[in-house]
């Protein structure tokens, strides 16, 4: 199961292993307060698509498209994610104020599908068709 939690909430037993996929750490945390087995600011988006998205000058559906994009083009630093979601609870850990519009929502439904994608009898991933316009 991947779940997201903000950084400022507790941690709890079913969180399973918690990883901060923010670039920058949280306002007000303290490294050694921050419950987190992992701090990936490689998976984060980018920092020009993480200002344009907080800036308002991208919408959320457009963040999302390119942040996949993103996602698509680095494998390397979420892989492992899918890995430990298979194996039991994954919370990624992400500081912004909406719970539904950010960063850890788009990567935890990528990683989803990435899970699905890895499922006995499926074959190798494609990821056009996750970019119809290309």
């Amino acid at each position: 199961m991947i779940q997201c939690k903000r950084a400022y909430e507790a941690a709890s037993a079913e969180d399973g292993v918690r990883v901060l996929v923010d670039r920058l750490w949280p306002r007000n945390c303290r490294k050694d307060k921050l419950p987190i087995a992992q701090w990936l600011p490689e998976v984060a988006p980018s920092h020009e698509l993480r200002k344009a998205f907080k800036a308002g000058a991208v919408s959320f559906e457009q963040f999302k498209v390119a942040y996949r994009k993103e996602l698509a083009a680095q494998p390397q630093y979420w892989w492992k994610l899918v890995d430990v979601a298979q194996g039991g609870n994954l919370t990624l850990v992400y500081a912004a104020k909406s719970t539904v519009e950010n960063n850890a929502v788009v990567l935890a439904e990528w990683l989803e599908d990435e899970v699905e994608k890895r499922a006995e009898g499926s074959s190798p991933a494609c990821y056009l068709a996750d970019f119809p316009n290309e």
